[in-house]
């Protein structure tokens, strides 16, 4: 938990992947977070967390379904949304925050 404090706390807006390997939409969200993370550069930091090998980060923030995805920033969570994504909808999210 305390690495995941110092995830957040970053200047730098956070995008965060709760998700997990048998999940089949996780799956699907796998590319477009790669394309996201190439698209966005150093604007903002892409990082995918295994709910079900941080069960106490998971249940802690109440993640109920996978992908949930949130983002951060100075360890302020500015949005959440849980469910598949595409590219153009997640970079204008993030781009909100930058």
């Amino acid at each position: 938990m305390s690495s995941f404090q110092k995830l957040i706390n970053s200047e730098k807006p956070v995008l965060i992947d709760f998700s997990a390997e048998w999940c089949g939409p996780c799956k699907v969200m796998a590319p477009i977070l790669e394309q996201v993370k190439r698209e966005i550069g150093d604007k903002a930091t892409v990082v995918k967390i295994d709910v079900d090998r941080n069960q106490s980060v998971a249940q802690s923030l109440k993640i109920t379904g996978v992908p949930t995805l949130m983002i951060y920033k100075r360890g302020k969570q500015l949005w959440r949304q849980s469910g598949v994504l595409d590219k153009n909808r997640l970079i204008g999210i993030l781009n909100q925050f930058v």
